[in-house]
Formats: structure tokens, sequence, C-alpha cells
């Protein structure tokens, strides 16, 4: 280390003693993309090349995760040549892990007379200096986390500041783009379901219009994240209070809900479940089999397509009961169920119970001639199927073909008889109205 005090204390010997003891002096073109390291040691030797490009330097540098080397996903690189625009001297500590071992680095850079040109001074620091200031903010740092992004913006002035992305920094980072080209950019991060909603609750006139000072908005949506994952989101825009009620200063976040979002999801789809199925055999119960068939019928009205609907009714079932008992009944049942399911595999159809021993099911984008196939393959298969205890059985099924101006009622009727015209016919065989 270089010896100086007081004494010999002068312009040149500092900035010889700098020169001596900073780690790297990097030359930035930013306007070509470029730069040169004038003096690199130590990990800066490692990670910064003698020459390179700039927006590279800037992924090595801070635009990665926080916490680790990886880097972000391809689609918000949009983001980096803004990241590096500098208007003023700018200070940052940041981290890098190289070698899978974590570096502190103190980054200083001093914007020159000539634009988008910048000198960047970069020394490491003794990392174990910040460890109790890590864990001291750890719990801090959880909470804030669920913040994934957050930013200031001025609509009268189409500016963005105070931008904070906490997976790539726990302090707010540089970004000098403006608020309109912000919103171009970010809107690509989101499903071509999401984009347009995006586009309306951000524009500066819904936003006017639609929040007074002190209100927010927020929607939920699904959002690429830094790791190239969609997940679900809350944006959120605060409105701020100030003295002038012309100001349009907003704040806006994005809150990571995916996990949260995801469990009450599958609760719900849990109780829809519970509505929908019927709880012996776990196929759709009857009054969502009966919306399954209105469904269908409007679908003939609107589309066009082939849609048929089956009745398929077990054959002398009481009998089952009567000489079995009601546990035996609801094994056949439940085994019944499943040599339909797997008849019907590969078609675009869906099964439900009727009520005892009846079940429907709707097919789609199947022609009269295959439709009538299925409905024989199902006979064959219940026919084949050996049960426990109770042995072999039959089905008697009903079959009609929706019509362009049927209603639901009109349909069933035809299927109801075609049922009955299959029973009176001696039973296991297929009868189409």
């Amino acid at each position: 280390m270089s010896t100086i005090n007081l004494e010999n204390c002068s312009l040149e010997n500092v900035v010889n003693f700098i020169t001596q003891e900073v780690d790297a002096i990097i030359a930035v073109d930013g306007k070509n993309d470029k730069y040169k390291a004038i003096a690199r040691k130590g990990l800066f030797s490692e990670i910064v090349e003698e020459e390179g490009k700039y927006n590279d330097l800037i992924k090595t540098l801070w635009y990665h995760f926080s916490d680790g080397s990886s880097e972000v996903v391809e689609d918000y690189h949009v983001f980096v040549p803004t990241a590096g625009i500098f208007l003023g001297k700018y200070s940052k500590r940041v981290k890098i892990n190289y070698n899978e071992q974590p570096h502190v680095v103190q980054m200083t850079i001093y914007p020159t007379s000539q634009p988008d040109m910048y000198i960047f001074i970069l020394d490491e620091l003794d990392g174990s200096q910040y460890v109790d200031e890590a864990l001291t903010n750890k719990k801090v740092e959880s909470i804030q986390n669920t913040y994934l992004f957050s930013m200031y913006v001025d609509l009268l002035n189409d500016t963005v500041n105070s931008c904070s992305v906490t997976e790539i920094s726990d302090e707010v980072i540089n970004q000098q783009i403006k608020y309109s080209d912000w919103r171009k950019k970010i809107v690509n991060m989101f499903g071509p379901e999401d984009q347009p909603v995006f586009m309306q609750r951000t524009s500066p006139e819904y936003l006017k219009k639609n929040l007074a000072p002190g209100k927010t908005s927020s929607y939920d949506c699904m959002m690429l994240n830094l790791e190239g994952k969609f997940i679900w989101v809350k944006l959120i825009f605060s409105r701020a209070e100030t003295n002038n009620d012309d100001d349009f200063i907003f704040v806006f976040m994005v809150q990571d809900i995916h996990d949260n979002t995801v469990e009450l999801m599958e609760t719900l789809k849990k109780y829809e479940d519970m509505a929908s199925k019927d709880t012996l055999t776990s196929v759709y119960n009857h009054g969502r089999i009966e919306t399954e068939m209105r469904n269908a019928v409007e679908t003939k009205k609107k589309f066009n397509m082939d849609v048929s609907i089956l009745m398929i009714d077990i054959d002398f079932f009481k009998s089952v009961n009567d000489a079995f008992g009601h546990s035996v009944g609801d094994t056949t049942l439940i085994r019944f169920v499943e040599t339909i399911t797997k008849s019907i595999d590969g078609y675009k159809a869906v099964l439900g119970r009727w009520g005892g021993e009846e079940f429907v099911v709707v097919l789609y984008g199947t022609n009269d001639v295959k439709s009538l196939s299925l409905a024989e393959k199902i006979r064959t298969s219940v026919a084949a199927e050996t049960f426990d205890t109770v042995g072999h059985i039959t089905c008697s099924i009903g079959m009609t073909h929706v019509r362009s101006d049927d209603e639901l009622d009109a349909a069933f009727e035809r299927m109801d008889k075609a049922v009955y015209e299959a029973k009176s016919a001696g039973r296991n065989c297929v009868k189409v109205l």
C-alpha cells in the first residue's frame, strides 16, 4: 500500500495513490457500445476484458440477480442500454458472484464533457464488513422482495425515476428512460391476452381520469419474471398527494403474488370439483353434465360443429343391488365409469352421471358415422368387461346428433326416446334418433 501523509500530500501524490490502490478504471463510450479497461487487477482482471461491449459490462457488473451470477432473461435486456446512461456523478454498491463466491464492489461513475462518455472507478470491498448489515436487513428485505419492482412516474414530464428491482439490487438502480418508452418495452413481458389491459390501465389518459390524489388502482395478471417464467403479479398504481392537484405523480409497483394465487386457485378448483362432480364416480354430476349439454347445443348453433349426446343406461341394474347389495352396486358403477372413460379416451368428450345407473356423454367434433362407432365401442367394451362379484353386465345406449335449430329440451327428448327404443329392442344395443 502506498504511504501518504499530510506533509507530502499533494494532488499528484493523491492521484498516484488512487491509481495504485483502485482495483479497476474503465473508460466507456456509451454511444458506440464500447469500453476499454485502463487498469484492472484482482477480481476485475478475471471478470472484465481489456476491451468489449458496454452492454456486456453492464450485465457483468450489476444487471444480474443480486444473490447469484445468473443472467437476467433475454427479454429484459431491452432495458440494458437505458440502465447505462448517467446524467451526473453516480455511486453504487453492487454484488457480484464469481466462482460461487460473493464480492461486494463500490462502483463510482463520472460522466465526461463528451456526451455518453464515462469513467468507471471500481473497488472490491471487504465483504465481511457487510455480514452484520445483511443479517440485520434480512427480515426487511424478505418483506420488500414481495415487491419485485417499483418506480415513480411523472406523467406531465413523461419521466420515471427511483427505479427499484429487488432481484437485481436492494438499492435504487439507474434507469434513464421516458415513461412512454418504458410502457412500450415492458408490455412485451405480459402474455398477449394481458397486453391490451396493461396498455389501457397504464395509459396517461386512464390514470389522470380514474385516480384522484391518494387513490390506488390494482389488478392481477401473469408477467414474465427475470428468470424467464410467467408468474402471477399484482400491478399497483398509486397517485401521490401533492399541494397541486394538477400534478400527476404516481408510484408504480409490481408485487409477487404467485404462490398465494396458485394456492388460492388450487383451493377454488378443489371446491369447484366438489360442486360439479359426482361423489361416487368422480365424473360430472347431474347439474354439471346438464350444463355441458346446454353448452353443446349452443356450440352447434354458433360454430356448426358436429355434436352428439349419448345416454347410457345399465341393463337390469336394480337386480345387481337386490342380489348383491348396494356396496357391490357402487363398486360396479365405479368400474362401469372406468370402462366408459377408457372407451372415450382420445375423443373430445365429457362424461357425467345423470342419476342412478344413467350416464351421459357429450361428444364434440365427431361425425354421425364415427359417433355411432364410438357408441358401439362403449357398448361392446362394457359387455366384454368382467365386473367383480357381478360378472358380466350390459348397457343400452340412446344417441342423437344435435341440430342447428335444436334447443336442449328437443335434443334431450330424442336421446331419451332412443334409450327407450334400445331397451324395447331387447337391450344391449345402440339406437339413434
